[in-house]
C-alpha cells in the first residue's frame, strides 16, 4: 500500500508541474492575441484603400491584365495552406487541413491538378508524411508573421501564375491560386476559410452609392497598364499578409483555449489523485492498526495458554 501511495504522490507532483506549464502557455497566448488583433486592425486601412484603387482600375479602365483574366479551360490550381509551426493548439491545424483537403477534392473533381504551397511546419509534416509533393513551404513565423514573408509568398504565387501567361498557356501553367487559412471571428470562434486569390476577384465593398451621389473620376499616370503592374502584386501580397495575421490570431486563440482546457483537466486530475492517495493512506493506516491489534491479541492468547 505504501508503494501505491508513493506512486500517487509522484503523479500529483508531475501533474502540478504540467499544470504550471499549461497555465504559463495560456497566459502567453492571451497576451499575444491582443497584439495580433492590433496588427490585423492596423493593416486593414491599407488593404481597404488598396482594394479601392485596384477596383477603380478594374472598373474604369479597359486593360486586360493576366492577373485579372479568367482562363478559358483551367487545368491546374495551386493551394496555399496556412497552418501553425507548433502544436498544443487543439484542432487548429487539423481543421484548416481538412478544409484544404475538401478544396483539393473539389478541384480534382473539376478536372484540375492541384499544387501545394504550405505555410507552417504542421502542414508541411502532414503532406510529407502522406507523400504529397510540396512546391514551396515557409516556416518559423506562424504566430508572429511579418510582411517580408507575405511578400515572398505572394511573389512565389504570382510567379507561378504568371509563368503560364508569359508562355502562352503552357501545359504546366497554374491557372488558379487559392488560399486556405483560419479566419478569426472571436476568442471562441475561428473559422477555416478558402479564398481564391488568382485570377483576382476585386470587390469594392458591400455598400452601394446613393442615387444622387457623384462617383469620383480617376486619371491614371503614367498609364493604367503600368499602374496595374505595380498595384496588383501589392494587392496579392496584402491579402496574403492579412490571411497570415488572421491565422496568427486564430492560432493564439486556439492555443489559449486548449491550454486552459489542459489546465482545468490537470486540476481535476490533481483532485482525483489526492482523493485516491488519501484513501490509500487511510487504508494503509487501517491495515497497520489491524496488524498491531492482531499481534496484541495473539500475544495475549499465547500468555493465557502458558498460564
Amino acid at each position: 500500500m505504501a508503494v501505491s501511495l508513493r506512486e500517487y504522490r509522484a503523479r500529483i507532483k508531475s501533474t502540478e508541474s504540467m499544470k504550471k506549464i499549461t497555465r504559463a502557455m495560456e497566459l502567453i497566448a492571451a497576451s499575444r492575441i491582443i497584439k495580433a488583433q492590433q496588427r490585423a486592425n492596423a493593416a486593414a486601412p491599407y488593404a481597404r484603400e488598396l482594394t479601392r484603387a485596384v477596383s477603380a482600375l478594374a472598373t474604369y479602365s479597359n486593360v486586360d491584365h493576366p492577373l485579372t483574366t479568367e482562363p478559358e479551360d483551367p487545368t491546374r490550381a495551386a493551394i496555399l495552406v496556412v497552418t501553425s509551426d507548433r502544436g498544443l493548439a487543439g484542432a487548429y491545424s487539423s481543421s484548416v487541413l481538412k478544409e484544404a483537403e475538401r478544396l483539393a477534392e473539389k478541384l480534382r473533381s473539376e478536372g484540375k491538378e492541384v499544387e501545394l504551397f504550405v505555410s507552417g511546419r504542421k502542414g508541411e509534416a502532414y503532406f510529407k508524411f502522406r507523400g504529397r509533393p510540396i512546391v514551396a513551404s515557409w516556416t518559423g513565423h506562424s504566430d508572429q508573421p511579418n510582411y517580408d514573408v507575405a511578400k515572398e509568398i505572394g511573389a512565389t504565387l504570382i510567379d507561378a501564375f504568371m509563368a503560364g501567361a508569359e508562355e502562352g498557356g503552357a501545359d504546366d501553367a497554374t491557372d488558379e491560386v487559392h488560399i486556405v487559412y483560419t479566419r478569426f471571428r472571436s476568442m471562441l470562434v475561428q473559422e477555416p476559410t478558402a479564398v481564391r486569390l488568382l485570377p483576382l476577384e476585386v470587390v469594392e465593398g458591400e455598400e452601394k452609392p446613393e442615387a444622387d451621389e457623384v462617383l469620383p473620376l480617376y486619371e491614371f499616370e503614367p498609364s493604367a497598364e503600368e499602374v496595374l503592374d505595380g498595384l496588383l502584386p501589392q494587392y496579392v501580397q496584402s491579402r496574403v499578409f492579412y490571411a497570415l495575421l488572421q491565422a496568427a490570431a486564430s492560432e493564439l486563440a486556439a492555443r489559449q483555449k486548449a491550454m486552459k482546457s489542459a489546465t482545468d483537466n490537470a486540476e481535476e486530475l490533481i483532485k482525483k489523485f489526492t482523493r485516491v492517495a488519501n484513501q490509500a493512506r487511510q487504508a494503509g493506516i487501517t491495515q497497520e492498526i489491524s496488524e498491531i491489534v492482531g499481534g496484541v491479541n495473539a500475544l495475549a492468547d499465547a500468555q493465557a495458554a502458558n498460564d
